[in-house]
Parts: C-alpha cells; sequence; structure tokens
C-alpha cells in the first residue's frame, strides 16, 4: 500500500515525530547534569535546523556531534545566562524586599535589564549551534538578530513564555513535555532559526566570495 511506502506523507510526518521523540530524551537525559544543558540545548537546535532543512540527520549521531563540538563554549555561555538571570532576579526581589524608593529604582533596572538578557537568551544556543565565534561575539550577535528580526523575536518570546507557563500550571504538560514537549519546541524554534539565520549565512557567504574575487 502506498499509505506505507517510506516516502508517503503519513511516514515522513510518523518518522519526525520518532525522531522528535529521540530528541526530547536525548535532551532531557543531557540536561540531567544542569552543567551539561547549554551543550544538550545546542544540540537540540542543531538538529531541528537540519530537520526544517529538509536534511534528515542521523539523530543521536548529529546530536552528540554538536554536544562534543560545543560542549565548551555553550557551557560557558550556560554559566553566564545563568548567573546573569540569577543576579536580575536577586534584584528584583531584594528591591521588592525593600519597599522604598530605592527598591523600586532597583526592580526597574532589572526590569530594564532582564529585555535584552531575554531577547539574546532566545537565539544565543540556536547561533551556537550554528555559527563559530567566540562567547561574548555570540552573545552579541544573538541581540543583534533579535533586533533586527523583532517579528521572529516576538513569536519566540510566546512560544517561550507558553511553554514555561503551561508547564507550571498544568500537571498533564509536564508528562507531554518529558515525552515529546522539548522535542517539539525545538523543531518550532529551529524552523524558526533556518529562516532567520539563512539571509546572514548568504550574506556571508557573498562577502567571501568577493574576497576571493579581489584576490
Amino acid at each position: 500500500m502506498k499509505l506505507f511506502n517510506l516516502d508517503s506523507p503519513v511516514m515522513v510526518f510518523l518518522s519526525k515525530v520518532a525522531n522528535l521523540m529521540i530528541l526530547n530524551v536525548l535532551t532531557i537525559i543531557c540536561c540531567i547534569p544542569i552543567f551539561t544543558a547549554g551543550a544538550a540545548i545546542t544540540a537540540l537546535y542543531y538538529v531541528t535546523i537540519k530537520m526544517a532543512r529538509g536534511d534528515d540527520p542521523y539523530i543521536i549521531k548529529g546530536y552528540f556531534k554538536s554536544f562534543k563540538e560545543n560542549f565548551k563554549q555553550a557551557t560557558a555561555l550556560f554559566f553566564i545566562y545563568l548567573a546573569a538571570g540569577a543576579f536580575l532576579a536577586g534584584d528584583f526581589f531584594l528591591g521588592g524586599r525593600a519597599g522604598n524608593s530605592f527598591g523600586q529604582l532597583m526592580q526597574g533596572v532589572a526590569a530594564i535589564l532582564f529585555v535584552p538578557y531575554f531577547l539574546s537568551f532566545l537565539y544565543v544556543f540556536g547561533v551556537q549551534a550554528k555559527f563559530v565565534n567566540p562567547v561574548k561575539a555570540t552573545i552579541r550577535y544573538s541581540f543583534f538578530v533579535a533586533m533586527r528580526n523583532m517579528k521572529t523575536t516576538i513569536q519566540l518570546a510566546i512560544l517561550m513564555i507558553l511553554f514555561v507557563w503551561v508547564n507550571t500550571t498544568t500537571l498533564l504538560a509536564n508528562f507531554l513535555t518529558l515525552i515529546y514537549g522539548i522535542g517539539l519546541m525545538g523543531y518550532f524554534f529551529g524552523m524558526y532559526y533556518k529562516h532567520t539565520f539563512a539571509k546572514y549565512i548568504e550574506a556571508a557567504e557573498e562577502d567571501s566570495a568577493d574576497e576571493e574575487q579581489e584576490r
């Protein structure tokens, strides 16, 4: 039956579902030590960007290839964002506890600084998965991409906020996340990254071609 041919839409869909479930399990397991979460998320985006492009990578091999190659820098990024997030949250909490004008100032400054922090966080591990840059350049480039693609950034922010909100308010969502949710979110982000990063990759390739011609 054509329905069960490997190239049929049904089989392609089921294959993608299975791959996302595998990615989900791999990411959860690799995030368990906590300090490996940055490399695990980067590897997730590395594979889902390829899936979004239709490359159909070897899921497990591709995942651990990226995990190994990006481990050092992705881990550094993870701790930078963890420390910055803790600092901002602490300032906001202490400002609320102070209950005076200085406390309100602390909260205001923390809220303002949270905006670039959150916007760059939406892209930083995707940028790490796709581009080769030093840590500082990756953070700076992530914020640049977020600001230059505000429509996509808003959509990613909504997805992220909804994902966190549903998982903190609904027990069923926790169960679905353990089975499928992280892989699915990674795929959604991978699709956005594919379209957003494409123009920068094309620009870089054009610049490289121009440099070659000048030589």
